[in-house]
């Protein structure tokens, strides 16, 4: 059985755990580690169970706790090489910390959990996505901050039984939106985020190959709408024949989640 749950999602800061049966992980630690441990109280965690910090990258809204939760718990930290070698370049790696450095071609195991990583095509030194494999052979793929769907990252997530997929911003709203062209140029590039047509784009093949939950994630508060997000995935599903609750369940993950577990 596995339990998810993506406690914080998007520009203001990103984390989620999944569980097993003897402990549980984080996929980033994006903002405060007081947030986080009161997000894992709240849902009768204790944070000691957590042996690991998984990081997708460097930047701020994926590593703001990181510190402090190391220290406090002796949570080991995983990264690629390039997202370590740039943390530790801008003092960001707490001092003693159980670093261990992954390769995409790793396989590590923590709490009865087996986490691959993938390369992801970010702004970014060198980041990842990754698939975490339950003891009863469920997975959970991660998929965020991406600026393409590679044929890398869609060999990775397919198949998977819940993909948690970027739908970062809808493409009319940041052309109008007040950012600077500089910005905008940064996240409709293949090195920034994915929108929800691209994202609402590759739906149908997943759960053709296997997938029947999504969590819609890293959504702009800037560039988007929850419901703008959810209404373009649900249009596409629509248009290949797929009901949902049928053959697929759909939702959004908020800026900070108030719901308890997904467990399947």
């Amino acid at each position: 059985m596995a339990r998810v749950c993506p406690l914080f999602s998007g520009s203001s800061g990103n984390c989620i755990y999944i569980g097993s049966g003897t402990g549980g992980l984080l996929i980033d630690a994006g903002v405060s580690a007081k947030r986080i441990e009161q997000s894992l109280f709240d849902r009768d965690i204790d944070p000691r169970s957590v042996s690991a910090v998984f990081i997708t990258h460097e930047h701020s809204d994926h590593i703001q706790g990181i510190s402090i939760l190391a220290k406090r718990y002796g949570m080991k930290i995983y990264a690629s090489n390039g997202t370590l070698s740039d943390m530790a370049a801008h003092d960001k790696l707490p001092a003693g910390a159980d670093i261990h450095p992954l390769t995409a071609d790793d396989c590590v195991c923590e709490q009865e959990l087996y986490i691959r990583p993938f390369k992801t095509m970010h702004d970014a030194a060198e980041s990842f996505g990754y698939v975490v494999q339950t003891p009863d052979d469920r997975k959970i793929a991660l998929a965020t901050d991406l600026g393409v769907m590679t044929q890398e990252v869609m060999d990775a997530v397919s198949g998977c039984d819940m993909v948690i997929l970027e739908s970062n911003h809808d493409i009319s709203m940041l052309s109008a939106g007040s950012y600077p062209y500089y910005l905008k140029r940064r996240i409709l590039s293949p090195y920034g985020h994915l929108s929800n047509e691209a994202c609402a784009a590759v739906l149908p093949a997943l759960i053709s190959s296997g997938t029947t939950r999504f969590v819609l994630a890293h959504l702009s508060r800037e560039n988007n709408l929850p419901d703008l997000a959810y209404q373009t995935a649900l249009s596409e599903l629509v248009q290949f024949g797929m009901e949902a609750d049928e053959d697929y369940k759909l939702i959004v993950a908020p800026p900070e989640s108030t719901e308890r577990m997904i467990v399947f």
